[in-house]
């Protein structure tokens, strides 16, 4: 969170590249990672497509901090929902050949840790509802207030408790089957 918001998001709508940058900065992490948990592929193409939204659509926002937040996620949220219609709608591609390819890779180890720990949050977050998984990564990764949840995913504030409660309840269900103590 911004200390200096309101000089920062006006300083941006004069066109400062530095509040620009401030404002990114703030807001880069937890949007990539929502974009992660909602099974994007391409996390960094979609991520500068929302920025892109969120600094061309400046002029047209109004709120403080807290609906700016909700406001870039809204975006986010609006944009992996274009995201897999295309996608949906694209042909598929060609496979990879590994062998065939020339380009040297990082440590396997370090990608088979990264990957690991990724693949389990994704296995964990496949067992949710897709409703329940939108409120949990808005709630934990995006940090948003479930009143800024329900503004996103456009349910009453009330729904997106109980999503979350029964999105927890299953999540520690799920934890506590394979003996792994919470």
């Amino acid at each position: 969170m911004l200390a200096d918001f309101d000089p920062v998001l006006a300083s941006a709508r004069r066109g400062s590249p530095e509040a620009f940058q401030a404002l990114y900065a703030d807001l880069v992490r937890p949007v990539a990672a929502y974009l992660r948990g909602k099974g994007v592929p391409d996390v960094e193409d979609l991520t500068s497509e929302v920025f892109l939204a969120v600094f061309t659509g400046l002029e047209r926002f109004s709120g403080g901090q807290a609906d700016f937040r909700s406001w870039v996620f809204t975006i986010a949220h609006r944009r992996v929902v274009d995201h897999w219609r295309r996608a949906s709608r694209t042909p598929g591609t060609a496979g990879y050949d590994a062998e065939d390819d020339p380009r040297t890779a990082p440590s396997a180890e370090d990608e088979a840790l990264v990957d690991l720990g990724s693949a389990r949050v994704h296995e964990l977050l496949a067992e949710l509802t897709p409703d329940q998984r939108d409120v949990m990564l808005l709630r934990v990764v995006a940090d948003l207030t479930v009143e800024q949840v329900a503004e996103v995913v456009g349910k009453p504030p009330g729904a997106v408790k109980a999503l979350q409660r029964r999105a927890l309840a299953a999540l520690r269900r799920l934890v506590e089957a394979e003996g792994v103590p919470l």
